[in-house]
Order: C-alpha cells, then structure tokens, then sequence
C-alpha cells in the first residue's frame, strides 16, 4: 500500500519555475525559500512537483519567481 502512494505521487503533475529576480537585499527567509525551491541565481528552471507546499513557497518569493509553462 505504501508503494502506491509513492508511485502515485511520483507520476503527479510538476510545475517549473524560473528565478526572475536577485535575492539580494531580500530577507534571509526569502534567500532560503529559493533554495528550498532549487533555485538561486538568476535565470534557472526547476521543475517540482505540484502540491500545496510548493504552490505556498512560490507565494512567498511571487516577486522573485515566474511559473514556466511546461
């Protein structure tokens, strides 16, 4: 049962964000957001999956961030 769940969630649906904005001068909780995203410079793309605590994070960092159409 437990290997369903995790397939499951491993054939979900994933989001990509694109790092617009620099984190610096931005609060230390904003630094770390983007790295909890896998994102901290300028320009790159990562792909995660699509839940609500990733959809949370990229509403702190709304300013720094932009979802990419897949």
């Amino acid at each position: 049962m437990k290997s369903a769940k995790a397939s499951k969630g491993a054939a979900g649906k994933t989001i990509r964000v694109r790092q617009t904005g620099s984190p610096q001068r931005r609060h230390h909780r904003q630094r770390e957001t983007l790295v909890g995203l896998k994102l901290n410079k300028i320009g790159r793309v990562a792909e995660l999956p699509d839940c609500p605590q990733t959809r949370g994070m990229i509403g702190k960092v709304a300013h720094l961030v932009e979802v990419v159409e897949n």
